[in-house]
């Protein structure tokens, strides 16, 4: 009985400092960013997204993922201090697509509480303008 109540007595300690244990906690000034409508003349566009470290730990992205080879993404490399901000540029290059409307997301995999969270670019392509 007294190993029981030792073991179950270790556990709670455990469980009451792991969830004490702060950490990183990232938040976006928004998630999502329309591009409107542009031509095939100028085919790439870029957008950057703003985050803070809202934790109490150092911020770190692992990876991005987009959802499409026309969609790269490039994200702040060195580990984000509590309060400190960075950024996650996305670029969609249109080029050699067919016009239209078009809708991608970036996936980030973090360290902070919400490990993975998802980016969302859109606008709508339209035709080359033809001078001939």
């Amino acid at each position: 009985m007294k190993r029981l109540l030792c073991s179950l007595t270790l556990l709670v300690l455990c469980l009451g400092l792991a969830m004490a244990k702060g950490g990183a906690e990232i938040k976006f000034d928004k998630t999502s960013h329309d591009f409107g409508k542009f031509t095939e003349d100028n085919a790439v566009v870029s957008y950057t997204f703003t985050f803070t470290n809202v934790g109490d730990g150092p911020l770190v992205i692992h990876q991005a993922v987009a959802s499409c080879g026309c969609t790269v993404p490039d994200y702040t490399q060195e580990p984000v201090l509590p309060g400190k901000t960075g950024t996650v540029k996305v670029t969609y290059n249109g080029t050699g697509r067919t016009p239209g409307h078009f809708k991608k997301s970036i996936t980030l995999r973090t360290n902070a509480k919400t490990e993975m969270l998802r980016l969302y670019i859109e606008g709508e392509m339209a035709p080359a303008k033809n001078d001939k």
